[in-house]
């Protein structure tokens, strides 16, 4: 049981780190935005920052899974 009270509680706190992570990079983005396109008020730039965020983690999971299967592969 105790083994089981680790595991989870390991696996919470990683996800809130990985929360705070993204928040972090959440402001780091809005304020690149806000400096470039002097506001992220208006629909068209919060639109662009929908798009280009999506895009960052469409790319980010696509090279993710390829170093994954990469790994898999190299102990296999």
């Amino acid at each position: 049981m105790k083994r089981d009270v680790l595991e989870k509680m390991t696996a919470l706190i990683t996800a809130a780190f990985g929360l705070v992570a993204a928040l972090a990079w959440n402001e780091a983005i809005k304020a690149f935005f806000v400096k470039f396109m002097g506001t992220s008020d208006t629909l068209w730039g919060m639109l662009l920052y929908a798009i280009i965020v999506t895009l960052i983690a469409v790319f980010v999971t696509l090279q993710l899974a390829k170093a994954t299967t990469k790994a898999e592969k190299k102990e296999e």
